[in-house]
């Protein structure tokens, strides 16, 4: 590293001088040493030189061990040094460098500048993203105390709260062409298996007591209410929510997010999902969905332009599975030791049905011993109820026989009495360990299609960590907009932690737990202010190495200490 000087010389012959901060690397592409300026001190005229000697004493003095000396006396001891503060810096680091590779950061601003704005949303969607993966908070936290109090980003400095929340209306806006646009470049980039597109939806609910009645518009467009009341996967019927889509790659990447209704059916989705997807060139894009994907007309949606489909299917709904599939004579194939396949054909020609039963033997123990202790325990009640004297137990009876864990397998006498229903016992016997898939893809073989559909626990894992991990619930915002803005927020967060989490092979929590260790120091030494990084030690290089990130500038600014 050293002092470099660069001239200009301005159009009546003068020459200004420049001093910068400077240090050769070598660039492997012209295969020669280049200089890279590490900071600009400006004018050489407007500098003061005592400032820039007690800067170069400074320096040395933190490097060298020697004592520098200047007209006799000594630059600083170690009494003159000052830590005034320190950030942390490492998963901020390696977020930001992530985010340039994928490319989010040139689609934004790219974005930004068809669009004729200035303003810094890029940054400012950066922050939210990194907030949401490193500490999730408020966008007013964010702002108010996650960058000005506890991660270096110096870069959103000049964000004002407003940036924040016109960012989201921003994004939200031009949502589709940069949710396509990263897909393709994350797709490059890592490779990824777009063969079998996964897709499932979750529920989210709203801390409020009344659901969206009215419309809303910003500039010409309008907006359905979002939250409202209807089926809760996570038990709040009784809260308004929204209901979420995720499409996602084999590997867990995401794809695209969507955002509907509260009281928007599973089923109804898919329609939207396909048509949003066509044109995307994701190869043999095969749609996965659960049971609650699977009904007539889905079916005949995702077949349309020859699309094809694997979907899980209900097992007692008291249809042809539960009658003809489930009941058809045939040898399962071993796949693996812990899942076996049979393929069966309903129908014929172009009523043809393909349908895949799947077991996995372990799972059956499990379900058959958990079934027992079930059966133990109404069992113990049922005995207590009949040693009572007074023989007065109707409370009880309406209380085990709408219960969730016995009722099933319960029957009441006409006396009045409970009884195990064996009839209710063996029909459950018979789905231990099994479910059932259907597709209208043959050239799939039978173990194709169970391990494809076993894939979908890919969605199931990232709904895991939108809703643990990046707390994308609660929901603190009401304008449609904004509701779908915090969303995709949260989808772009998963993005960067799934890439961090399959290069470096570890989940992201531990990721970012040993890049906690890199921070950002601010000292004052000989005169000088120094903004410098902690020495990254042997683990967090090699994770860095890995993550395919270069490690942090050691250096950040050196200036003159101000006056005070």
């Amino acid at each position: 590293m050293y002092l470099r000087i660069t001239k200009r010389r301005n159009a009546d012959g003068t020459e200004v001088r420049y001093y910068q901060l400077a240090e050769n690397t070598w660039d492997a592409k012209r295969g020669c040493a280049v200089a890279k300026v590490v900071y600009n001190f400006g004018r050489a005229d407007q500098l003061d030189a005592d400032q820039l000697r007690r800067l170069a004493a400074s320096i040395l003095r933190v490097v060298s061990s020697d004592t520098v000396s200047s007209g006799g006396a000594p630059a600083g001891g170690a009494d003159d040094l000052r830590i005034r503060d320190s950030w942390s810096y490492g998963g901020v680091h390696v977020l930001e460098e992530l985010w340039k590779e994928v490319g989010i950061g040139a689609v934004l601003t790219g974005r930004a500048k068809k669009a004729g704005t200035k303003q810094p949303f890029e940054r400012a969607l950066f922050a939210m993203v990194a907030n949401r993966a490193l500490e999730p908070y408020s966008k007013l936290y964010c702002w108010e105390q996650w960058l000005r109090e506890e991660v270096f980003l110096p870069s959103a400095a000049p964000l004002a709260l407003q940036h924040l929340y016109r960012a989201m209306d921003f994004l939200e806006e031009h949502k589709a062409e940069v949710e396509k646009a990263v897909f393709f470049r994350m797709a490059d980039l890592m490779n990824a298996d777009v063969d079998l597109i996964f897709y499932d939806t979750t529920s989210l609910h709203f801390e409020v007591d009344e659901e969206d009645e009215l419309e809303r518009k910003r500039d010409d467009r309008k907006y359905d209410p979002l939250r409202k009341r209807g089926y809760s996967k996570n038990g709040r019927e009784d809260a308004p929510q929204i209901v979420v889509g995720l499409a996602v790659t084999r590997d867990g990447l995401p794809v695209r997010s969507w955002v509907f209704s509260g009281d928007t059916a599973d089923v109804t989705t898919v329609e939207k999902v396909k048509a949003d997807l066509k044109g995307w060139r994701l190869g043999r894009c095969m749609f996965v969905g659960d049971a609650g994907m699977n009904s007539e007309e889905n079916r005949r949606r995702l077949a349309l332009g020859n699309g094809k489909y694997i979907l899980g299917s209900r097992l007692r709904a008291g249809d042809e599975v539960t009658t003809d599939v489930l009941a058809r004579q045939g040898r399962y194939q071993e796949v693996k030791d812990n899942l076996r396949v049979k393929e069966v054909i309903v129908g014929d020609g172009e009523r043809r049905r393909r349908y895949v039963v799947c077991h996995n033997p372990d799972e059956e123990a499990r379900q058959c011993a958990h079934r027992a202790k079930l059966l133990a325990e109404v069992g113990a009640e049922i005995e207590a109820m009949r040693a009572r004297p007074d023989r007065k137990h109707s409370k009880r009876t309406c209380a085990l026989l709408t219960s969730g864990r016995f009722g099933r397998y319960l029957r009441e006498t006409k006396g009045g009495k409970l009884r195990i229903d064996r009839a209710a016992v063996a029909e459950a016997e018979r789905y231990d360990g099994k479910w059932v898939i259907t597709s209208n893809d043959d050239t799939l073989t039978a173990e194709d299609l169970a391990l494809g559909y076993k894939q979908l626990l890919r969605v199931e894992d990232c709904w895991r960590q939108l809703k643990s991990g990046l707390h994308m619930r609660p929901v603190r915002h009401f304008r449609p907009w904004r509701i779908q803005a915090h969303v995709t927020i949260s989808v772009l967060a998963l993005l960067l932690e799934r890439i961090a989490e399959i290069r470096a092979g570890d989940t992201w929590r531990n990721v970012a737990a040993k890049l906690g260790q890199i921070k950002v120091v601010e000292y004052d030494r000989a005169g000088a202010r120094v903004l410098q990084t902690t020495e990254v030690r042997e683990e967090a290089a090699a994770l860095l190495q890995q993550l395919g990130v270069p490690l942090p500038p050691r250096f950040h600014a050196i200036e003159p200490t101000p006056a005070t």
